[in-house]
């Protein structure tokens, strides 16, 4: 059954582990989460961007549960034939939905590849494989950090949307506010594709203060202002952080969210005390 006929409730992303302890504790993480019957789970690439190989071993691995896995497929440093063979990997594989992203430049690489944006990404899946796969795209509702502008990133998104995507998962926010406005402008260029909010717990203030300033994401200064003051104590600062995430995704739902998307870090417990806290059976169960 597709987004449009069906609210998308809960997800979850995870990220590619690079050791053997690693994958054995995202395999408990993963039966864990699974529990929750989400919609999804995702899996990003690994440090730097470049280990595809690594996703698609750590989505095959995390698919055995029965959950569907989105591997994250990016266009930067890539041609079109080494899409087309991970494509026909995926298909392959029986997956049946992507993240198709542009892709951060890493250090050191000579060349762009054939396609330079997440849309046309987009129209070379639908060209490829039509609709075998249900694709899903980013959304910046504080805008990307190397947009020149709040149009001009709003005018990247909706050509996203209009190459072809099915759905939009948002970077994670902590005011509902830009999310709202963000969701308001883009229906009224005609998208009308469920836009998900992504969700990042917090549980450790220097890794997040660390994620926010390099993807643009940005955190209130009562909410850095409140975390600084605990210091070390990691019990507060969970505390607190269970809070303010919480309370924004209860406020997400009241307003007409379509599900929520959660950035675990390849931690179970944070996203599950949030999800414990929220008044709405349809996301607990999946439907």
């Amino acid at each position: 059954m597709s987004t449009r006929e069906h609210p998308l409730g809960i997800s979850f992303e995870f990220f590619p582990p690079n050791t053997d302890a690693g994958r054995e504790k995202l395999k408990g993480v993963r039966d864990t989460l699974a529990e929750r019957r989400p919609r999804f789970f995702s899996v990003t690439y690994g440090a730097g961007g470049s280990t595809q190989a690594r996703t698609f071993e750590t989505v095959k691995s995390v698919r055995q549960c029965g959950i569907d896995t989105a591997p994250h497929l990016s266009c930067i440093g890539s041609d079109k034939g080494e899409l087309r063979e991970r494509l026909e990997s995926f298909r392959e594989a029986g997956i049946t939905n992507l993240v198709a992203l542009r892709g951060d430049l890493p250090s050191g690489m000579g060349g762009m590849g054939e396609l330079r944006y997440a849309n046309e990404l987009v129209e070379f899946i639908r060209k490829e494989t039509g609709d075998h796969f249900q694709i899903a795209v980013a959304a910046y509702p504080e805008v990307h950090p190397q947009a020149p502008s709040y149009e001009h990133d709003l005018q990247n998104f909706v050509r996203k949307m209009q190459a072809g995507a099915d759905l939009a998962i948002t970077q994670y926010f902590f005011s509902a506010d830009a999310y709202f406005h963000f969701l308001e402008r883009a229906r009224a260029q005609g998208v009308e594709a469920p836009i998900v909010p992504g969700i990042m717990p917090i549980s450790n203030y220097t890794k997040l203060a660390r994620f926010s300033d390099a993807c643009g994401a940005d955190i209130p200064r009562w909410i850095r202002k409140q975390l600084e003051a605990y210091g070390d104590d990691s019990e507060s600062i969970q505390a607190f952080g269970e809070e303010v995430v919480s309370n924004l995704c209860q406020r997400l739902l009241d307003g007409g969210a379509p599900g929520l998307h959660f950035y675990t870090l390849n931690q179970a417990t944070p996203a599950l005390r949030v999800l414990d806290n929220l008044r709405c059976d349809s996301l607990m169960h999946g439907v």
